[in-house]
């Protein structure tokens, strides 16, 4: 995925402008695909120039001031739907936290311990964005999502909500894998008699 597809399907469901595209791609797409506002911005006036994106200037404020209103095209939607019928090409993964771990030997004392609490907090609060994004999709209550079901049939409203929620427990059953991964490696380091830190005893 890429972000110029992330654009384009958020943009899917209605027109929005430059400035409600970053306050909506935070809330939703971008829990699975991040982005600053530094990329976002650049890569809109990018889908617009090929022709991906139409726009329109609409009132802003007081005195004229006017913000840019972006739609999705025809060739946008089309894009759209070729990214989806392409499979991934998947390459070699970087993963920083498993490359660490491979040489603890190098850590100072409570340093490994100290980075695998670090990675459970991060994951724990991985996994409790998509359980409260699940939440909000299963009740309709997301703002994004209720959006986006106001400009479709309701006979597609499930289709559309049960993609989402599926993407969402990948997200949840990936967190609690590195979760269970990291606790597994405070249980490692305390086997092998290496310092914790200040929180030893509350080692899972």
């Amino acid at each position: 995925m890429s972000l110029r597809s992330a654009l384009l399907a958020l943009l899917s469901s209605g027109p929005l402008t430059g400035y409600d595209v970053v306050k909506q791609f935070s809330t939703s797409v971008g829990h699975v695909w991040h982005a600053p506002d530094s990329q976002i911005y650049p890569e809109l006036r990018k889908l617009h120039a090929e022709g991906l994106l139409s726009s329109r200037p609409v009132p802003w404020g007081s005195r004229g001031a006017t913000k840019t209103e972006y739609t999705i095209t025809p060739e946008g939607a089309q894009a759209l739907r070729e990214w989806q019928d392409r499979p991934l090409a998947y390459v070699r993964e970087r993963d920083p936290a498993h490359l660490k771990a491979a040489y603890f030997e190098w850590a100072g004392p409570g340093a490994a311990a100290a980075q695998l609490r670090a990675h459970v907090a991060h994951y724990e609060e991985q996994r409790r964005q998509a359980l409260e994004q699940i939440r909000g999709i299963e009740d309709h209550t997301n703002p994004t999502l209720a959006r986006r079901l106001a400009a479709y049939p309701e006979d597609q409203w499930e289709r559309i909500t049960r993609f989402k929620i599926y993407a969402y427990e990948g997200q949840v059953a990936r967190a609690e894998q590195e979760i269970e991964w990291a606790r597994r490696g405070l249980r490692l380091l305390e086997e092998l008699g290496e310092p914790a830190g200040p929180d030893d005893e509350d080692t899972p």
